[in-house]
């Protein structure tokens, strides 16, 4: 079956740092681009950052630039988000996805795979 996993999550003070993982079974990832996507209760769930398919090309939210970093590992068909200086208003579920594409533009959408989720809490 193909399958996206994601994994890091939990419970960090603001200013803290997580890395999240996002590992793909059953399919390789060196076609998609990767996205990074959260959804905090009672909001939508929005965009949070975006690596093509060869890594060369990366976005990312406003929100979230200068302290999240997107890479990616085709070798071990993983894509990491490096969270630093994190915020109470960064707590959400967080979702990656991947989608067939050459670009650095992840559609929320138009994702084809998607992960089931991992829950980020930032609170002192």
């Amino acid at each position: 079956q193909l399958q996206l996993v994601e994994s890091g999550g939990g419970l960090v003070q603001p200013g803290g740092s997580l890395r999240l993982s996002c590992a793909a079974s059953g399919f390789t990832l060196d076609y998609y681009a990767i996205g990074w996507f959260r959804q905090a209760p009672g909001k939508e769930r929005e965009g949070v950052s975006c690596i093509s398919s060869g890594g060369g090309f990366t976005n990312y939210a406003d929100s979230v630039k200068g302290r999240f970093t997107i890479s990616r590992d085709n070798t071990k068909n993983t894509v990491n988000l490096q969270m630093n200086s994190l915020k109470p208003e960064d707590t959400a579920v967080y979702y990656c996805a991947a989608v067939v594409t050459k670009s650095s533009v992840c559609p929320l959408w138009g994702m084809r795979y998607w992960g089931k989720g991992t829950l980020v809490t930032v609170s002192s």
